[in-house]
């Protein structure tokens, strides 16, 4: 048995797609336009061609797109300060700080600083807990990417009563990734660096997602036959002759022989979060006009 490969570029082609009707129908219905405003502080590269790609599909999906750059130097109080106008700004309905922020700047304090209704990359505390205690909530945009996937390949209710092992426990991805598989009935289980005979564990598993940063660190022994693995491993290794390659956290020659359907590194989870970013601002500006029809989390 061969995995079925789930095309993640293509599922997020068709979301932009989606959220590009009703960016223009809110438009149209309700004289608003979607507001995402990108602060980038610094010259990180990576960054920047993130930072750019975001501006570029904002274009696209008809928002009103605005990148505010920085420099390395920009004090914490700088940072509150311009995070406190878009906090005030009612055309600002989504508001995303570039991570990593330079090594003077506390991330927490930055996020805390957002209002929760605009934050679009789901991370304050406020939007944490409500996803926790299953309200609506901006969610973590690689998450709920992840979970899209997955209810494309179950169908509705397909998730309910099945294992789950989310590999990893960050507050951007393994946390909420757990909370949204709950929310849909799985039985959980969060699996870590420190969790003893992990490919037990995750054989029990008819979900996979693995999120920890390490090349290929779930082998074959880590694939119950069957199962659906979503890989979020984004992790840059030597290929030989001076060149490097992309891989995920998942042995994929290996996992593909025996899982289900598998998301390959890359072109799986990837490209869907920086479309879940435009859900989350059209979610956003749907909340700040008091109108329910938005693509809700």
């Amino acid at each position: 048995m061969t995995a079925d490969i789930i095309d993640g570029k293509a599922f997020a082609v068709g979301l932009r797609g989606m959220v590009a009707l009703q960016s223009g129908q809110l438009k149209a219905d309700h004289s608003l336009v979607p507001g995402l405003t990108v602060v980038i502080v610094g010259e990180d590269p990576a960054s920047q061609v993130y930072v750019r790609n975001k501006g570029k599909i904002a274009v696209e999906m008809g928002f009103l797109s605005d990148t505010i750059r920085l420099a390395e130097e920009t004090t914490q109080g700088q940072l509150l300060d311009v995070v406190a106008n878009l906090n005030e700004d009612p055309a600002v309905h989504g508001i995303l700080v570039q991570l990593p922020l330079p090594k003077h700047i506390d991330e927490g304090a930055i996020i805390l600083a957002i209002d929760p209704n605009k934050d679009v990359d789901g991370l304050h505390p406020i939007n944490a807990g409500r996803l926790a205690s299953g309200q609506s909530a901006l969610v973590p945009c690689t998450p709920l990417g992840c979970s899209m996937l997955l209810a494309d390949q179950f169908g509705q209710g397909g998730m309910s009563g099945k294992r789950a092992v989310m590999v990893g426990r960050s507050n951007l991805v393994g946390k909420p990734m757990a909370q949204l598989l709950l929310a849909e009935h799985c039985t959980v289980t969060i699996a870590h660096s420190r969790t003893q005979d992990l490919p037990a564990i995750c054989q029990e598993a008819d979900i996979l997602v693995a999120a920890v940063g390490v090349p290929e660190i779930l082998g074959g022994d880590c694939i119950k036959p069957g199962a659906v693995v979503i890989d979020v491993g984004m992790n840059r290794i030597d290929a030989g002759g001076g060149k490097t390659r992309l891989t995920g956290d998942v042995d994929f020659d290996a996992a593909k022989e025996i899982a289900g359907a598998i998301t390959p590194v890359p072109g799986g989870v990837g490209p869907m979060t920086i479309a879940c970013l435009m859900v989350n601002t059209v979610t956003a500006a749907c909340w700040a006009a008091g109108i329910d029809t938005g693509p809700a989390a």
